[in-house]
C-alpha cells in the first residue's frame, strides 16, 4: 500500500510535517509513502521556477493520484485558507476529478501556523473540500490519541497541526510528532481496510 503525502512548505515546518506523516505511515507492515511537494506559483514576471526542485522530494505530478492508495494533503495557513502552490495543484486535477480516481480512496490534511489562531482549524476545513469533491474518505484524529488532549501546540480532530511561532522559531513538539505520525497510520490502516472490503 503506498500512500501519497503532497505538501507545499516555505519554512520548512510543513515538509517536517510530512517526514513525520510518511513514517506513521511506513510503521504499517507492507506500507510505503509517497512524499512529494508542489512549486511556489508565481506573477508570470518573477523568476521562473524549476521543473525539478533544488532539494527535498520532487514535485507532485497528476499520475501520482492514479497511483496512491490514499492522500494527505498539507499546507501552511494563508489567511486562514490553503496556499496558492497547494490550490493551484490541486485546481489542476480536473481530469482526475472526472475519471474518479480518488474516488473511494482514504484522505487527511495537515497545516502550520504561525500563531495559535492563524486558522488551523479552517485551513484544514479548506484543504478538505476538493477531496470531498474527489469522492474520497476523510480520515481524522479522534480523542483516544492522548496528544490531542494534552496539546500545546498543534492538533485537533481535523488532521495534525503545528504552532511554528511568529519568526518560525518553535520546532514541532514531541504531541505534534505524534500526531503527525498518527495521521499516517489511519490512513494507511483505513487504506488497507477498503483495498480488503
Amino acid at each position: 500500500m503506498e500512500i501519497l503525502v503532497i505538501y507545499y512548505s516555505l519554512h520548512g515546518h510543513t515538509a517536517q510535517m510530512a517526514r513525520h506523516i510518511a513514517r506513521g505511515v511506513e510503521e504499517i507492515d507492507g506500507s510505503s509513502a509517497r512524499v512529494r511537494t508542489v512549486p511556489p506559483v508565481g506573477t508570470g514576471i518573477d523568476r521562473k521556477t524549476s521543473q525539478i526542485p533544488e532539494e527535498g522530494p520532487p514535485y507532485a505530478r497528476n499520475e501520482d493520484l492514479k497511483e496512491c492508495g490514499g492522500l494527505i494533503l498539507g499546507s501552511p495557513t494563508r489567511f486562514g485558507n490553503m496556499s496558492a502552490a497547494l490550490k493551484y495543484f490541486i485546481d489542476g486535477t480536473a481530469a482526475e476529478w472526472y475519471s474518479g480516481v480518488l474516488e473511494g480512496k482514504p484522505a487527511a490534511v495537515f497545516t502550520s501556523t504561525a500563531s495559535l489562531h492563524g486558522g488551523q482549524e479552517t485551513t484544514l476545513l479548506s484543504m478538505m473540500l476538493p477531496l470531498l469533491h474527489h469522492g474520497m474518505f476523510l480520515v481524522g484524529l479522534p480523542y483516544s490519541e492522548s496528544a490531542l488532549i494534552r496539546t500545546r501546540g498543534g492538533g485537533s480532530p481535523y488532521g495534525a497541526s503545528h504552532l511554528a511561532g511568529w519568526e518560525g522559531e518553535r520546532e514541532l513538539d514531541e504531541d505534534e510528532i505524534r500526531l503527525c505520525r498518527a495521521l499516517g497510520r489511519r490512513v494507511t490502516q483505513a487504506a488497507l481496510k477498503l483495498s480488503a472490503g
